[in-house]
């Protein structure tokens, strides 16, 4: 079970190149249940996944299974809509959780948002989040990454403009 909640930024930490930081790439193939293919680039290595999600907002069934870069690259040829390409950090926060803060790139440049992942539903609630987080996102469609990769170019800079009118980044 994979529990989480988003959040817009207020601004991006100082500290931000220090910690640990990959790329990734990511495409879905479906949408009920969601199916995304991902690549993830760090340190010069490369790892590929493909993940099946549940229907759900702030809790849904995850499973995710390594694959080869060969099956990365024949799903990537069936991908529908927006590849989706971000920089992540993972961020130390409290309790001993970890923010994912998300950069995006390609056709999201422009997009930032955070994500934690908690135990339990319980430790979701009880979260407050630090400073530097800017308003909660998560039961807004628009900022489910499987949505944004069905996003029209019009619908893409609507998102955009929001992000910036609702954060300084």
């Amino acid at each position: 079970m994979e529990i989480e909640r988003k959040f817009l930024i207020k601004n991006i930490p100082d500290n931000l190149k220090s910690n640990i930081n990959f790329e990734i790439e990511q495409a879905y193939l479906a949408d009920s249940p969601v199916v995304r293919i991902r690549k993830r680039i760090s340190d010069n290595k490369e790892e590929y996944f493909l993940t099946v999600k549940s229907s759900g907002m702030l809790a849904r069934e995850e499973v995710e299974t390594l694959i080869t870069k060969s099956a990365y690259n024949n799903f990537k040829l069936e991908a529908k809509g927006n590849v989706i390409t971000k920089q992540r950090y993972i961020l130390p926060i409290s309790d001993g959780l970890k923010a994912e803060l998300d950069i995006f790139n390609g056709v999201f440049k422009g997009v930032v948002m955070v994500e934690v992942e908690f135990p339990n539903e319980e430790a979701s609630k009880k979260f407050t989040p630090p400073d530097y987080f800017a308003d909660e996102v998560t039961f807004d469609s628009r900022f489910h990454n499987s949505r944004m990769s069905s996003m029209s170019k019009e619908e893409i800079s609507d998102l955009i403009g929001f992000v910036h009118s609702e954060s300084s980044c």
